[in-house]
């Protein structure tokens, strides 16, 4: 082998080096310093978990209230009509199903903020499908979504009482 081929080959496996340094000091920061998270009064917190975020694409309404509905535009019998917070620093708020998706994490454009360490920007959401049953998915996020302890691993079915757990935080689908 030549010397010049050498040499390139050495510069080559210390620009992958410094490019594997450069990329990892970037995730260590942006988890350390990446999302502000803001504090918020507890009448804050309520009126802003109420409202769908205006950042995200949603589904259209029209069609997932169709599901949720019966023809007076009232919910089914037995039908879940809110998503309440049982424990952790948002506990007390309530969130109303009207058919749209709700996301949960520390991104501030997420519906429910949590304040959370163990809690990833994109935590998981919680949607209808086309049945009118409620699902919860874990967006791969780093601590995990547990449902009634277990570690969610695929979208799974959202039952009323079942808690979701997000570190600190528990979440309850209620009628």
């Amino acid at each position: 082998m030549s010397e010049l081929t050498l040499t390139v080959m050495r510069l080559g496996f210390l620009a992958v080096l410094w490019l594997f340094v450069i990329v990892a000091v970037q995730v260590i920061r942006s988890d350390l310093f990446g999302t502000k998270v803001t504090q918020r009064t507890a009448t804050d917190r309520r009126g802003a978990a109420a409202n769908a975020p205006t950042g995200r694409q949603q589904p259209p309404p029209q069609r997932e209230a169709r599901t949720q509905t019966q023809g007076g535009g009232r919910p089914r019998r037995g039908a879940p009509t809110q998503l309440v917070v049982t424990q952790g620093s948002l506990a007390g708020t309530t969130v109303a199903l009207q058919g749209q998706t709700i996301t949960l994490g520390r991104a501030h454009d997420s519906t429910i903020v949590l304040d959370d360490d163990y809690a990833s920007s994109r935590h998981a959401r919680i949607y209808p499908d086309q049945t009118g049953q409620w699902i919860v998915e874990d967006l791969n996020s780093t601590n995990g979504t547990y449902l009634d302890r277990t570690r969610l691993t695929s979208p799974t079915p959202l039952q009323p009482g079942v808690a979701i757990r997000i570190g600190r935080t528990v979440i309850e689908l209620r009628k």
